[in-house]
Formats: C-alpha cells, structure tokens, sequence
C-alpha cells in the first residue's frame, strides 16, 4: 500500500493492521477410480493448504486430501470422499498415439470450467524444461490448453485418456500432456506409499564435448562428467568428485549422461555397484551403494 508505506502518512494516521493474504489457484483433473481417486498436476496442488473439487452432480465442492505426488514428472493423485461410487474416465495407451492423431482437452481454463477444445498431435517425446522442472517425454498437441487446464484429461477420439494436460507452452497453438503411460505406471506407488521410491546415486552430471575431454587428457567424449556431488549422497560417500567422468558401470559402457540415468533407473535400491572412473589421468575403481532418492 504506497500510502501506509510512507511514514508521513503513518506519522498522522497511525500502523494498519495488515490482514494475511489469501491465495487461489484453479486446475483440472479427472476421476481415476471410483472410489474418489483423482489424477492431476503436481504443480496445481503443490502449497494448498486446503483443496476444493467441483464435481458435476454434486451441489457444494467436495473437499479432497492429497494421497501422492511426485515433482519430477508432475503428477498427483488426491482422494474425495463422495459417499457413492464416481463415474470414471478409461485410460488408454500413450504409446499407440500417432503424430497426426486428433485428440481432444478438456479443462478449466481461467476458471471456464468443462472448456472443450480439439486439435492433433503434432509431436511425440518432446522434453520441456519450466524452471526448476524438467519433462522428459511431453505429447505435443495444438489444442489449446491454457492456465486452469492443467491437469485435465487429452481424450483420443474413442474418449479414452492419453495425456495429461500440463500448461507450459508460452507460445500460441503449442501445449503439452504427460503420457497416460507415465501415469499408469508409478499411480500404484503414489496411491500405497504416498510418493515415487527412486534409485539415487547423487551427482550432477553433464555431457563431455571435444574441449573438455580434450582438457581433461581423454582421447574421446565419451562417459558422464560429474559437475557436482550432493552431500550425503551414495556418491558423496564413496569419495567421487567433480570432475571425474563415469564411463563404465557393472561392466556397461557409458557413452553420456542419458546412459548413466537409464541404468541407474534399472538398479534396485540397496544394491551395490561397480564404476570406472577417470581422474586425473588414471583409471580407477569406485563401489558403492544406491539408496532411496530423498524428497526434494
């Protein structure tokens, strides 16, 4: 307030007592299972204090608690309890989506609620990165899908869910959804335990260029170059270091970051693992034991 923040005005007026701000938010979502289970973003619950849902047949918002939700792929399942059996939506399969397939969004955007708009999928697997969140493998569609959108369901023509509507896209005739796949395949961890159980090894890692390796004294770029070591990481503890560049693991070759993450995701937590690393000129042979990721 430019007034109250002028000590003139406060020196006749006296100190307001400020009220505390309250925010809003609005997203979509859709009916999983019957029994009130709900799938939308993360990013649309993250912070609630207290959530609504709007549910067509229902007079008054039931209020619903979240039941899991993970960051990194965006997704949450949150729980209202209705007292009857809710209709479901029926899932289909991402994989068999096709660029040039017509799907249809629906959604709340900016507050329009059961807003329906249609276009195709114009590319498949794009990765998208929104600040602090990365996306891995987007759908991309020219449906519109605005602010309140995200979360919704992306329909094929038989109304069958293969996306997740995620509002993203700054520019026009550009958004984006998170395959039904991704879902269907880390809902039951989200539902039983509250949260995705992911192997971790710790380390920031980036691409080795030319330069680099050359600089390091390697005689290609092949290998996963650790750029940072998370305190209290498996990583952390077996003594790696930035700058040392991972190029074998369990015996498997690693040609880049991507190689390193995909065997990581294949190893089961408390499992131990054998690395080759370059450091400084040599070789050498580091063990260690991958643990749970931590929630953050």
């Amino acid at each position: 307030d430019p007034f109250f923040n002028d000590p003139f005005f406060r020196q006749f007026f006296g100190d307001s007592p400020r009220r505390p701000r309250e925010e809003r938010g609005l997203g979509s979502g859709f009916i999983y299972s019957p029994e009130g289970y709900i799938i939308t973003n993360e990013h649309v619950i993250n912070g609630a204090n207290s959530i609504d849902v709007i549910i067509q047949g229902f007079k008054e918002p039931l209020p619903a608690k979240v039941v899991g939700a993970d960051f990194d792929l965006d997704l949450a399942v949150i729980k209202v309890q209705a007292g009857k059996p809710l209709p479901t939506l029926k899932t289909g399969d991402s994989n068999k989506v096709k660029v040039g397939n017509w799907v249809i969004a629906i959604g709340n955007p900016f507050g329009l609620d059961h807003t329906v708009t249609v276009g195709v999928i114009s590319a498949k697997g794009r990765p998208i990165s929104v600040e602090n969140r990365s996306y891995k493998n987007l759908l991309q569609t020219d449906a519109s899908i605005n602010p309140g959108n995200s979360g919704g369901p992306l329909l094929n023509l038989n109304g069958e869910v293969v996306g997740i509507n995620t509002a993203v896209a700054q520019a026009q005739g550009i958004g984006f959804a998170i395959p039904i796949n991704t879902a269907k395949s880390i809902l039951p961890d989200l539902i039983k335990k509250g949260k995705i159980i992911r192997p971790w090894l710790g380390v920031q890692l980036q691409a080795l260029s030319q330069e680099i390796a050359g600089y390091l004294g390697l005689d290609n770029n092949q290998g996963a170059l650790i750029v940072g070591v998370i305190a209290g990481s498996p990583a952390a503890s077996a003594g790696l270091r930035q700058g040392d560049v991972i190029v074998k693991i369990n015996n498997r070759k690693i040609n880049n970051p991507d190689d390193l993450i995909e065997v990581i995701k294949e190893t089961k937590i408390g499992q131990k693992v054998t690395l080759i690393i370059y450091r400084q000129g040599e070789m050498k042979t580091v063990s260690l034991t991958i643990s749970e990721k931590p929630p953050y």
